[in-house]
């Protein structure tokens, strides 16, 4: 119980403690522990942590109430059998799970050396102390399987079985058992044990006899072989006496036999020694085994020991009289007296260990109540300046109402163009990194750049200024309006902690929680694993360091699209912080990124385009995963000739969505028809470069993360509920330049990512994939044949051009005048 009121204290404490920080930003922190990955990871500065309180801190570990190292705890107690019924005796049941674990303690690791490791156990006969080794143990094993059990006048040494079996029958019954009851079967894991033993040393014996068998052999072979070489040098001495063909052929042979006994010698050595490295392990088993079993005797001695003590207290309180007082050799009963000491001494340690948790306790309550008295404060004073700020704003509006109620005659610069510029100039503030200390008391500011480094408010045009800062307000107000109902982040947090001890995998509760949107600090996690999931193809058939190769190869050869994309590394995103200046951190990563992909890609090089899927990569990827990010795009997600010169799957998905535009909206497609206003030149883009540049940022990285995971299809749903989004406003205009200027701009003012989701996933719905690839197999076909069409046009034009007769006669005016 105290283990789990300090657990439950702890929390309290990280929970309290996190109230604490401060966030000034417009959205959530990310955590620094799940959030590593991408340029937007180094933008976590915006975090204010107030320092622990060290008196605190130290209190509270002086004050810890710490565990006994023995003991169970947490998940390990939880799955311990449940404790017997109590037994009507008067002694605390702490005194007893005391003695157990003094008990156990002196046989556990490291608790002692040599003898201090050895446990006594008395016998339920004449309560005779045993003090068993090792060896003696294992030739009573040895000899349990061929002899009977020992008489009964031999009572110095029970044999392990008998030992094992009174303990289990005792804990079976709760009761000493008698000598009879001992001798039962031993437990099936003593007995496999044993079993174990016995096999490994009758194999360690026949591999002894093997070895010498072999060194026999070995040595009788050797003799051959010297009496051998004797035999031929004695031969070749009388060779030059001239000796017969036939003996000669003998020695021949005698050497041939020779060769063959000393390869063989060798092979048999060999063996020799792997039958010897065999014994060395068989014996490093055995030595094991028998440590084991050892371990397993001294565990059931002292628990044999503790239940035999708590029988005798069981029979002491019972019959009033020592049940041992008639055995020789047993110790002297506790007295009454020792046993109320030894209550009375538990219970003072229990509430000794009571008062240091209340200690702890209030100390802590102490700390809490203190920092919720200062956060009352600091908001106390927040207030105050928010509504002082509200009292001027209200007292500036009133002077301007008054000074514009009369007519000014002069065209000078009265009083009401001052206040008129002051409240401008204070609308347009936003907040900077020079007062930090002053931000804590001021209302929040529009931050100059949002989590993802684009900037919030323009420098120059004082117009977008304003536009731009109301809708950073909606931005903030649609946000605060979120966070009042059941965050996406606990749900996300509740799904990473479902999936701790296994892998991410397709789920219809991952594609629901993707399509709501990504928190912030989960997004580099799970982009990197949709990028994972698409090219696990790719990747298998590479080898490693397959980016830095292509990266090595394009920066020490030049390829024709490396010019190209030096000219748009500036005007990626030049919006954004990271892109913003030749030495900003992002542009040096987009350049490898995009050089390693023409090199990979030699049919598509670079096109203008990929510059922007890859920053947007970037921002939550690092470099080899934004580039595989890429090939997942280009490659797997989109059709063929997306991305080439003739962008040729780029103009087949403009057909599908008019005709998507047809069936899904139908009114609205009609207006545009009748007033002849071509919408694919705006949504060109949207496809190309999945809706950068053209959405606000919010709701442009949760289209990206439906895409990641669903692919293009999500393009063909956002871009239409778009279209349904403001789709009375446009049907409101009725002619073709109204319209058209609208439609350059108006996705920019849509800013409910949520109601434009729940258009796109839900209102649109029946959305198959198989018919959008069957409009496009069919709309390919057709663009093909045009294409075809334009390029026949085009060489007969050539054609006619240079076997014109007039050609070469045309001369300019300066050259007539001359």
């Amino acid at each position: 119980m105290t283990y789990w009121l300090q657990e439950l204290q702890q929390k309290r404490w990280e929970y309290c403690s996190g109230l604490d920080m401060v966030k000034w930003d417009s959205r959530a922190s990310p955590t620094p522990g799940d959030f590593s990955k991408g340029l937007v990871a180094r933008d976590n500065s915006d975090v204010i942590c107030p320092h622990p309180d060290a008196s605190a801190e130290e209190a509270r570990n002086v004050l810890a109430v710490e565990a006994a190292p023995g003991e169970l705890v947490g998940e390990a107690a939880a799955h311990q059998p449940a404790p017997g019924h109590p037994n009507p005796v008067n002694f605390s049941f702490k005194q007893w799970g005391a003695e157990l674990k003094n008990s156990m303690s002196s046989f556990r690791p490291g608790r002692g050396h040599g003898d201090s490791r050895k446990s006594v156990f008395y016998t339920n006969e004449e309560w005779e102390l045993l003090d068993p080794n090792l060896k003696d143990l294992e030739e009573s094993m040895a000899q349990e399987e061929r002899k009977k059990p020992a008489p009964e006048g031999n009572k110095g040494k029970r044999p392990l079985k008998d030992m094992i079996g009174s303990y289990r029958n005792r804990h079976v019954s709760g009761e000493p058992s008698a000598d009879g009851a001992s001798a039962g079967g031993a437990p099936k894991p003593s007995a496999e044990l044993q079993l174990q033993v016995q096999s490994q040393q009758e194999e360690l014996a026949r591999l002894r006899k093997d070895l010498s068998s072999q060194k026999e052999l070995v040595r009788l072979l050797q003799q051959t072989v010297r009496s051998s070489q004797y035999d031929k040098y004695f031969a070749s001495s009388r060779l030059s006496e001239g000796v017969p063909e036939d003996a000669l052929g003998l020695l021949h042979r005698k050497d041939d036999q020779i060769l063959g006994l000393s390869g063989q010698l060798e092979r048999l050595s060999l063996e020799r020694d792997g039958l010897q490295q065999e014994a060395r392990t068989l014996k490093g088993k055995v030595g094991e085994l028998s440590e084991q079993l050892g371990m397993l005797v001294e565990t059931i001695q002292a628990k044999d020991e503790v239940i035999m003590k708590l029988s005798r207290r069981l029979s002491e309180g019972a019959d009033g009289t020592p049940s041992a007082a008639g055995v020789p050799g047993s110790p002297a009963p506790a007295s009454r007296e020792q046993l109320e000491l030894d209550r009375l001494k538990d219970n003072l340690q229990g509430y000794k260990t009571q008062n240091k948790f209340l200690n702890k306790e209030i100390l802590e309550l102490s700390a809490l109540r203190r920092n919720a008295e200062r956060r009352e404060r600091d908001l106390m004073a927040k207030y105050s300046s928010l509504e002082a700020k509200l009292c001027q704003i209200e007292s500036k509006y009133l002077i301007l109402l008054q000074e514009m109620k009369t007519p000014v005659c002069s065209e000078g610069r009265g009083p009401s163009r001052d206040v008129i510029a002051q409240l401008l100039e204070d609308a347009l503030q936003v907040e900077g990194p020079e007062q930090p200390e002053q931000a804590f008391v001021k209302p929040h500011l529009v931050s100059e750049y949002d989590i993802y480094g684009f900037r919030t408010v323009p420098e120059d045009d004082e117009e977008e200024k304003l536009v731009a800062k109301v809708r950073a307000l909606d931005l903030k107000t649609l946000y605060l309006t979120e966070n009042q109902e059941v965050s996406t982040g606990v749900k996300w947090e509740n799904y990473f902690a479902s999936t701790m001890n296994r892998e991410m995998a397709c789920s219809p509760e991952l594609k629901s929680l993707i399509r709501a949107g990504i928190p912030h600090e989960h997004r580099s996690k799970v982009w990197k694993w949709c990028v994972d999931l698409h090219t696990r193809k790719f990747k298998d058939s590479t080898k490693p360091g397959y980016f830095q190769t292509l990266l090595q190869k394009a920066l020490e050869k030049q390829n024709p699209a490396s010019k190209q994309i030096e000219l748009d590394l500036l005007r990626t995103l030049p919006n954004n912080k990271h892109y913003s200046c030749p030495t900003s951190e992002g542009v040096q990563k987009l350049r490898n990124v995009l050089l390693a992909f023409s090199w990979r890609n030699p049919d598509i090089g670079y096109c203008q385009g990929l510059n922007r899927l890859v920053a947007v990569a970037l921002l939550y990827l690092e470099q080899e995963d934004a580039f595989w990010c890429l090939v997942t795009i280009v490659e797997v997600f989109m059709p063929r000739d997306y991305y080439t010169k003739t962008l040729l799957g780029s103009q087949v998905d403009q057909r599908v969505f008019r005709d998507l535009m047809s069936e899904k909206l139908p009114r609205l497609h009609a207006h545009l028809e009748q007033h002849s206003v071509d919408y694919t030149l705006i949504t060109f883009n949207w496809f190309l470069v999945v809706f950068v540049d053209s959405v606000v940022s919010d709701i442009l990285f949760k289209i990206w993360d439906s895409f990641l995971y669903e692919g293009p299809k999500v393009i063909f749903r956002f871009a239409l509920a778009l279209f349904k989004y403001k789709e009375e406003e446009i049907l409101k205009l009725q002619d073709s330049m109204s319209i058209f200027k609208y439609l350059r701009y108006f996705t920019r003012t849509i800013l409910d990512a949520r109601k434009l989701t729940s258009i796109s996933f839900g209102d649109l719905n029946p959305f198959p994939l198989r018919q959008i690839r069957n409009r496009r197999a069919y709309h390919l076909e057709k663009v093909r044949l045009e294409l075809t069409e334009l390029e026949a046009i085009r060489e007969d034009f050539l054609r006619e051009r240079d076997t014109s007769p007039d050609k070469g006669e045309l001369v300019s005016d300066e050259e007539e005048d001359t």
